[in-house]
């Protein structure tokens, strides 16, 4: 069992940056990929960006890319979502989630865990 911990949501201004946290509880926490998605008002959960266990492996959806950064501590089990540029359409309630396999993949049922999510808001 997982459980997980989204915080460093906010509300902020386009072109602000915000870095997101998601504390893991557990010992195998490195074992797992992990990933980040969010979900806009009226709108499907989407992907974001993914890591793989040993963080060799990066991979982010097309509309972040060049402006998020996704990393992980292994020793601190926690993976974060470093966002930069924000932009009014990056609005959303972000969760973060744990995929029971090393290497990294975009498709939400794969994600076996889920944390409670944290809102981001961006202002024009």
């Amino acid at each position: 069992q997982v459980q997980l911990v989204e915080s460093g949501g906010g509300l902020v201004q386009a072109g602000a940056s915000l870095r997101l946290s998601c504390a893991a509880s557990g010992r195998t926490f490195s074992s797992y990929a992990m990933g980040w998605f969010r979900q806009a008002p009226g709108k499907e959960r989407e992907f974001v960006s993914t890591i793989s266990a040993s963080a060799g492996s990066t991979y982010y959806t097309d509309s972040v890319k060049g402006r998020f950064t996704i990393s992980r501590d292994n020793a601190k089990n926690t993976v974060y979502l470093q966002m930069n540029s924000l932009k009014p359409e990056d609005t959303a309630v972000y969760y973060c989630a744990a995929a029971p396999r090393r290497a990294i993949t975009t498709t939400p049922g794969a994600y076996a865990y889920w944390g409670q999510g944290t809102q981001v808001t961006v202002s024009s």
